[in-house]
């Protein structure tokens, strides 16, 4: 079958990020540390020391999995079979861990071409041919044979140049331009029909062998919607955002306060509480919040911190969810802490890293194994935005995306 026909196991399909922790992550839970965030009795290892962590784990990135000749990312490593390179939403956690990385105070220089290439590489899923446009989940000709559109794909690589923006003083106006481009997607994937459970939420992809709605496809919109308003004025932004926001909240909310992965037009909700989702809806009521002056969106996101905060900390449950994940949940927390400030937020991020790298990187490699071999770039690409992350002045989390 071809690469638009056939999902690939992993990434797409019904198993999709359900399946994918089905290994060695929920193992990981055998280990039997008692963690918790932020309740640990661990000292914040400082910037400084994150720092050089987060170079260490970036430079292991690129040592391993990065192919210079290309501008592309293996998709793990070592490469066993499959596709040459990785599918664009690992491609988008490389961007965004670069660009945490030339975040650090001191490293803007050394980094900015890494930025640019990262930029540059992204192009080749660019797909100019549909209406409307957008990326595709894998390279498109002469690299690879496209794929299928994600609505959650094409928001992540939004809130990287929204942050790339961001990182240029606002100045960047081909980033913002690509942002508003790829929002028009989004809100393409908004389900019209009112015969439907649930009627609304933006689909989580245009393949027909799914159409579910999902946290991960209507939040990171509403972040998107926001912060184009915010940057531009444009009410009609504004307003999806509110949209999509508040489908998730009528939707997706469960009893306990957190937020559920998606419903399938069944009207079957699967009931997995994700971090990232978590990460999502606190960033878009923190910027729903800075976008309307509406306390509620502010209060709202900060009782999901605070209960996602208890839930993951306890029995270890955050060893039984992806390093990418958390880096979301951890980016939007972060954030949220420049607004409303609560040291829990950095504590528990801090926690989280030390404990991570104290159970899962190999010293001699700087490699994240937290399954066993081959290593995925989703890994290490979240580790290296968490500790890069960490090494952040606190004034600059207002920047994170």
């Amino acid at each position: 079958m071809t690469h638009q026909q056939q999902p690939h196991p992993g990434r797409r399909g019904n198993v999709s990020r359900r399946a994918l922790l089905a290994g060695g992550l929920g193992a990981a839970t055998a280990v039997g540390v008692g963690f918790g965030a932020p309740g640990i009795a661990r000292a914040d290892s400082g910037a400084n020391e994150y720092a050089r962590r987060a170079k260490v784990s970036y430079d292991a990135m690129q040592t391993n999995f990065y192919d210079p000749a290309t501008g592309f990312y293996l998709e793990q490593y070592p490469y066993v079979d499959g596709n040459p390179y990785s599918y664009v939403w690992e491609f988008s956690q490389a961007t965004v861990a670069t660009q945490t990385l030339a975040g650090i105070p001191g490293n803007g220089h050394a980094y900015k071409a890494q930025v640019a290439d990262r930029f540059t590489a992204l192009e080749a899923y660019w797909n100019s041919t549909t209406d409307p446009v957008g990326y595709d989940s894998y390279l498109r000709p002469p690299y690879g044979g496209g794929g299928d559109k994600f609505y959650d794909d094409n928001s992540w690589i939004a809130l990287a140049f929204l942050l790339r923006n961001n990182q240029d003083n606002l100045h960047d106006k081909a980033a913002l331009a690509k942002a508003e481009l790829l929002h028009d997607l989004i809100v393409y994937g908004w389900d019209t029909d009112p015969s439907h459970p649930y009627p609304g939420g933006v689909f989580w992809t245009q393949a027909t062998w799914s159409q579910d709605r999902n946290t991960i496809s209507n939040a990171p919109g509403a972040e998107i919607g926001a912060r184009l308003y915010l940057l531009t004025g444009d009410r009609s932004r504004l307003q999806w955002a509110v949209k999509m926001y508040d489908w998730v909240r009528d939707t997706l909310l469960a009893p306990n306060g957190l937020y559920w992965d998606h419903v399938d037009l069944a009207g079957t909700i699967e009931k997995t509480q994700w971090s990232y989702n978590q990460g999502v809806m606190l960033g878009a009521g923190t910027l729903l919040y800075q976008a309307t002056g509406k306390k509620s969106y502010l209060d709202q996101a900060f009782d999901t911190a605070k209960t996602a905060l208890d839930f993951y900390a306890a029995d270890d449950t955050y060893f039984t969810q992806p390093a990418e994940f958390h880096a979301i949940f951890f980016a939007n927390l972060l954030r949220l802490s420049s607004v409303r400030k609560d040291k829990s937020f950095r504590a528990a991020a801090a926690a989280y890293a030390d404990e991570a790298r104290s159970r899962y990187q190999d010293p001699d490699t700087g490699l994240y194994h937290f399954d066993s071999n081959p290593v995925p770039l989703l890994h290490q690409a979240g580790m290296t935005r968490i500790e890069g992350m960490l090494a952040w002045p606190e004034g600059h989390y207002a920047l994170l995306t």
